[in-house]
């Protein structure tokens, strides 16, 4: 699925008062189809402050995929299941067929992941059309199913974890939803919050989840609508997670989770353009490699689409390009020694 545009800038209003989180808090980088893959996840876990990565979303249907259908999604497990810098990345598998989904987790297990991820949450037509995603969340029993499928399939070493959102059409079934995976032998949950219906318009409905919280006894982290550091701030005091999982926000400023680990600045430093464009270098570079051709510049005008939320250079580079298709052309126009200027 394609992530919907980047929201309006978040309220400057102050944040709401919270406790620092502990050191076990964690800031996962969220799985994004055709936009936050693996060679986005092998840049923005370079520049650091991520804790763990979670791959875009293996559809599963009614066979047991080979091998190489794992690793062509998540190349990360050819090299021990971690991105280059080291953060690991746990494959999602998507799917309703609670035996598939425990034969094809059974088999990316023996990939060496440091864990199996559950996706309970895509809001793509095409895939709830088909059973996969949050359609799932208006069949909590069918929920439980997969998730215990799953855990008895992959060995108990390793983590099972889910992500849902709040609901299908309404919120009506959360608390049945996040007890499914609770009960079925999850070992932790992220919750975005925001329903299907939803979509991605914020805001993102943070203050319904300390009741899902309350009700499970596994670990929740907290995902959505979280651009800035005042945003993670906001989101820990309204949910009552100290762990979050960041998307478009890490996106558009591939700084953020250092900028939240570190909680300084006022204004938090953003990470200076001189460090980030050689970043999109390395991004041009392995898109080269797994994208065809034709689809290459757009890859790199839709990052810098979002990174002009939070850099002027951004907005230049992206005016500079925004009309050239030949990715040979676009980085001898990108990377040219006179432009963009940097600090």
């Amino acid at each position: 699925m394609s992530p919907a545009s980047p929201s309006p800038e978040p309220s400057s209003s102050p944040a709401a008062a919270v406790s620092s989180p502990s050191p076990s808090a964690l800031l996962l980088l969220a799985p994004m189809e055709g936009l936050l893959d693996h060679p986005l996840r092998e840049v923005l876990t370079a520049i650091g402050g991520v804790d763990r990565c979670v791959s875009e979303f293996i559809r599963i249907t009614d066979q047991l995929l080979p091998e190489r259908v794992f690793t062509r999604i998540v190349p990360e497990l050819l090299q021990g299941g971690r991105t280059r810098a080291g953060v690991p990345v746990r494959p999602q598998l998507l799917g309703s067929d609670p035996s598939c989904m425990a034969e094809n987790a059974a088999r990316v297990a023996t990939l060496g992941p440091e864990g199996v991820d559950l996706n309970f949450g895509c809001p793509a037509k095409v895939v709830n059309r088909h059973g996969g995603g949050a359609s799932l969340l208006r069949e909590p029993e069918l929920l439980h199913r997969v998730v215990a499928a799953v855990r008895r399939a992959v060995p108990a070493h390793l983590p099972v974890t889910a992500k849902m959102r709040l609901g299908y059409d309404d919120d009506a079934l959360a608390d049945d939803c996040a007890r499914a995976i609770d009960e079925g032998g999850a070992n932790e949950l992220v919750v975005h919050a925001r329903t299907k219906a939803q979509g991605y318009r914020p805001p993102a409905h943070w203050e319904r989840i300390p009741s899902l919280r309350a009700i499970v006894r596994i670990p929740v982290i907290a995902n959505g609508e979280i651009w800035t550091v005042a945003d993670a701030r906001r989101c820990r005091a309204e949910s009552g997670c100290e762990s979050l999982m960041l998307g478009r926000g890490m996106v558009a400023d591939p700084g953020l989770a250092l900028q939240i680990r570190q909680g300084s600045g006022d204004p938090p430093d953003l990470v200076p353009w001189r460090r980030v464009l050689p970043q999109i270098a390395l991004y041009l570079a392995l898109v080269t490699q797994r994208v065809e051709r034709k689809h290459r510049a757009g890859r790199i005008k839709q990052w810098l689409h979002y990174l002009r939320r939070r850099y002027p250079e951004a907005q230049q580079a992206y005016d500079a390009v925004r009309t050239i298709n030949d990715p040979v052309a676009l980085a001898a126009r990108l990377f040219a020694p006179t432009f963009p200027e940097t600090p």
